[in-house]
């Protein structure tokens, strides 16, 4: 039902002054939206114009996406967040803002979530960007949690390692593999 309501209210062509509203009305119902409806809304007003972004995103539609993140993180993340992993390729408009958001908007449980949702597609440049993102996040000093779990630095490391030849010539890959270095030195042999 509330996909055919977003539908016949257009929500996804809706301005993007409209839609900072409309997040904000979103943002204050109460009770809070449960995760199936919040995952419906995210897919209906922000991933069509993610995918489709040539150029930085507006104030406006990042006013939108930085609210509706802040307090719908997960289905966020596994709607829209996912849908630009899956197609790193499509533009680096996508993977700057996946990076803003990882820097910028989300708690660390949602960092994390990120990074294996990462870790579960071949890397490619704009996903060494991606990981950079979330190692650089370890670097604020207001987190004072540990962003990566054993596990999830396990799964890192064997990712950069088993493709390590197909990015013999990237200096993000080599950014990374000195940030994972030099973050974790303890941890690595």
């Amino acid at each position: 039902q509330l996909e055919g309501l977003c539908s016949f209210l257009q929500l996804s062509m809706c301005p993007e002054q409209l839609l900072v509203r409309f997040c904000s009305w979103l943002l204050a119902l109460t009770p809070d939206l449960s995760y199936a409806s919040a995952a419906i809304l995210a897919e209906q007003l922000f991933l069509t114009r993610v995918l489709s972004l040539s150029q930085p995103p507006s104030r406006h539609l990042m006013a939108a996406l930085t609210s509706f993140c802040s307090k719908y993180s997960e289905p966020f993340c596994r709607v829209l967040v996912a849908a630009v992993l899956r197609e790193p390729g499509k533009g680096t408009e996508q993977t700057k803002l996946v990076c803003e958001l990882v820097e910028e908007c989300l708690e660390p449980d949602y960092v994390r979530l990120v990074l294996s949702q990462v870790l579960e597609v071949p890397l490619s440049e704009q996903l060494l960007l991606v990981v950079l993102a979330v190692l650089g996040r370890q670097q604020h000093p207001s987190l004072l949690q540990e962003v990566l779990p054993p596990e999830l630095f396990d799964l890192l490391v064997l990712a950069l390692c088993r493709q390590a030849p197909a990015f013999a010539m990237s200096l993000s890959y080599a950014k990374l593999v000195t940030a994972v270095l030099t973050m974790y030195q303890s941890h690595v042999s």
